[in-house]
């Protein structure tokens, strides 16, 4: 081959090197243009977790539970996604990061991880140990993977110029963060045993206070406060996330979070004054390293409050013991730190090994492992003891000198109710060597309950009232329907309270000659009955067996409330409407009985026998045909009864049955205050506020009437109460 061919061949060559590194330039330029669009997306993530801290903090400081417990921002799967997002910086080894903003984000997103962590410490209070056991392995999965990721990143640019600018900060952000998920881990150990301790302690509670009274039907309005409060006072103070939240392990955390917020400030400024040369970003994310640098900023801002106050309670609450025990009771491990350990470890292995010398080499190594978890748990606890006793030395001038401060401006308005009326301490539920909580606390606790009963004190039910007040004995209850008139059915469906009520409005609304204004002030005061009305069925019929009966009520209201139709009939209108009531109350009856008639004659299935199981329009034209017959009945000789008249005679049956059924409303109340799982307590202790507040009216008019000799149980019950108004007058 001459010299010519040999340089054209070279000439090729290089031609082909240049666009293959061409082409490779144009790929990874490709590649790497939508990056900075993932930083946004990066940026968007740690905006929605810092918002969702922001949330928790605004409810938590609103409701004056300094703790903050947790709601929008938990242990779960769309946390931890949203967390895994904005953790991405962490885990990307491809890009270089050696912008200052570059280097302050990589430090943000570490912290920002730690202070998440210590934000979710108290959800876990509120699982159960499956769910705990698999989100706590989610979360310590993430955070290995961060941490080797950073560790990774750290060795492969320790020798890079300018590699180690925020090595020590990265180093400390991972240790920490790691310790704090080891620590988040240990006290999670714990959860079923507090609160198999607080559950214990809130049944023998609730028994002293179930048998100080058992006339609950009598209960006064300031009587049934005082007992929602010693129920509120047991709920808020044994509500797992509250327990979690004291704890000395809660105020570690917070300790520990408020040292990676000055690690952040402190790289910030640092690297600001002295790398200002290097630029604020150098890598693929370009312009949006700005947005999530300064979304993590927020985050860890934000994410810190919450840490903060569970450290800030924790001291405040060890300040009232400071000098009433010696160091070394304050530095005691109760035994309920470790009790889940030592039972792990005395527990046989789950195994089943034929071998002997195996079998029991296993449960050596077994007890090791778990002696050394039992050592890692009590040094823990030991230091996070410490840490919160050294706070409270320290933080008790800063205490006594907001106390004073708040002493010398005087009370900040009305001390609670309750509060004034006895002292709720004794019940407040805590834990062994638990410190006392203070009275401020037990008063905030005491004030958010008569908000409540505030709350529900402004729904006004007038028209209720005014209904009410047209009931001068419960006659109601036995006229609305009589025996003398024929069944349908060899079976008749049994009564609910809010089916009557129903029934008899609608026929009240049919009637001719009845003014708009009268039918609408009757409407309105039966659906706001109802309302309390559905409380009394829903708390009192455990079994559910009237769920059928009253979906029936339920689906004919909506007809007459919206639209004031029966079953698609217009009750107002001219085909149903007469000059004479008779002939409307006959058609009412005619349709009921044909509804009924029709389905009875095809019955087939054994199941639609029992009339419990009829649809919901059967049941409820049953109730029409039953309640039209006993009005014709009675008024078979009253010839000169006007339409007004025999209106009225309707509402003031309805306001009968009304007052029969909402004299119940007190053992209601009482009753959503127990008999609840532990994690529907507050919420239903809540309703229970609301409701008396609600009802107070209604209840303080109830408190003249006479009432059978029912107990709670069949008070509960129409069918009761009438069988009872035979020997009742």
């Amino acid at each position: 081959m001459d010299s010519t061919a040999i340089e054209l061949l070279e000439e090729c060559r290089e031609k082909l090197y240049l666009c293959s590194n061409d082409y490779d330039a144009m790929i990874e330029h490709n590649l790497e243009a939508p990056v900075p669009w993932i930083g946004m997306y990066i940026a968007a993530a740690s905006a929605i977790c810092s918002f969702a801290m922001a949330a928790d903090g605004f409810r938590g400081f609103r409701g004056k539970k300094i703790w903050l417990p947790c709601k929008y921002f938990s242990l779960n799967a769309t946390s931890l996604t949203l967390l895994t997002v904005a953790m991405k910086l962490t885990v990307d080894l491809t890009s270089s990061m050696m912008g200052t903003n570059d280097k302050i984000a990589s430090v943000g997103s570490l912290v920002l991880m730690s202070a998440a962590i210590g934000n979710l410490m108290t959800s876990v209070a509120s699982m159960d140990s499956n769910d705990i056991l698999l989100n706590l392995t989610a979360l310590g999965i993430l955070v290995v993977t961060i941490a080797a990721n950073v560790c990774i990143h750290e060795v492969e640019t320790i020798d890079v110029l300018d590699g180690s600018v925020v090595l020590a900060e990265e180093i400390a952000a991972a240790i920490f963060m790691l310790g704090l998920v080891v620590l988040f881990c240990f006290s999670s150990m714990v959860v079923p045993t507090t609160k198999r301790y607080i559950e214990s302690k809130y049944r023998e509670m609730h028994r002293i206070v179930s048998n100080e009274r058992r006339d609950v039907a009598r209960f006064s309005v300031d009587e049934l406060r005082v007992a929602l409060g010693r129920y509120w006072v047991m709920a808020e103070t044994g509500s797992p996330q509250f327990v979690m939240a004291r704890s000395v392990i809660s105020g570690t955390c917070g300790f520990m979070c408020l040292l990676m917020c000055l690690t952040l400030i402190e790289t910030y400024v640092r690297v600001r004054l002295l790398y200002s040369y290097f630029g604020q970003t150098r890598s693929n994310y370009k312009w949006s390293m700005n947005w999530i640098m300064y979304s993590q900023f927020v985050g860890v801002a934000l994410g810190t409050i919450a840490p903060l106050m569970r450290w800030y309670v924790a001291a405040w609450f060890k300040v009232s013991e400071i000098g009433q025990k010696s160091f070394r009771q304050d530095l005691k491990i109760e035994k309920y730190w470790t009790s889940r350990l030592v039972e792990w470890r005395e527990r046989q292995l789950p195994l089943q090994i034929p071998h002997h010398k195996f079998r029991k080499l296993l449960h050596e190594a077994k007890r090791f492992f778990l002696n050394i978890c039992i050592g890692v748990q009590i040094f823990f606890v030991g230091t996070s003891k410490m840490v919160i006793f050294i706070s409270a030395i320290f933080g008790k001038s800063i205490f006594m000198c907001f106390h004073r401060i708040n002493y010398l401006k005087g009370p900040k308005g009305l001390e609670s109710r309750d509060e004034m009326e006895l002292d709720l301490s004794p019940y407040v539920l805590l834990l062994e060597g638990e410190a006392q909580l203070p009275q401020r606390i037990v008063k905030n606790i005491c004030n958010e309950l008569d908000k409540l009963i505030e709350r529900g004190e402004m729904k006004k039910l007038k028209n209720l009232m005014r209904l009410l007040n047209k009931s001068v004995s419960f006659n109601g209850v036995k006229e609305f329907d009589r025996e003398e008139v024929p069944s349908l059915y060899s079976q008749e469906p049994p009564n609910c309270w809010s089916l009557p009520l129903v029934t008899l409005t609608s026929i009240a609304i049919a009637l001719p000659n009845i003014t708009t204004s009268e039918i609408n002030q009757l409407v309105s005061g039966v659906g706001e009955g109802l309302s309390l009305v559905k409380h009394v069925e829903k708390t009192m019929d455990r079994t559910g067996e009237m769920e059928g009966v009253k979906k029936a009520a339920d689906t004919v209201w909506v007809g007459v409330e919206l639209y004031r139709k029966w079953q698609d009939k217009d009750l107002q209108n001219a085909s149903l409407g007469d000059a004479n009531h008779k002939e409307t109350l006959q058609r009412l009856s005619n349709l009921g009985e044909k509804t009924v008639k029709d389905f009875t004659t095809k019955i087939e299935d054994v199941l639609m026998q029992n009339p419990l199981n009829w649809p919901s329009k059967v049941i409820a034209a049953n109730s029409m045909y039953r309640v039209t017959q006993t009005i014709l009945l009675a008024n078979k000789d009253n010839i000169h009864q006007t339409d007004e008249q025999l209106f009225e005679r309707l509402s003031v049956m309805i306001s009968d049955i009304l007052a029969a059924c909402l004299t119940n409303l007190a053992h209601v109340i009482i009753f959503k205050c127990h008999n609840y799982a532990t994690k529907d307590r507050q919420e239903s202790v809540r309703q229970a506020a609301v409701l008396l507040g609600e009802s107070r009216e209604i209840l303080q008019a109830l408190q003249h009437y006479d009432l059978p000799s029912l107990d709670h149980e069949k008070a509960a019950s129409i069918e009761e109460w009438r069988a009872s108004m035979v020997h009742f007058q």
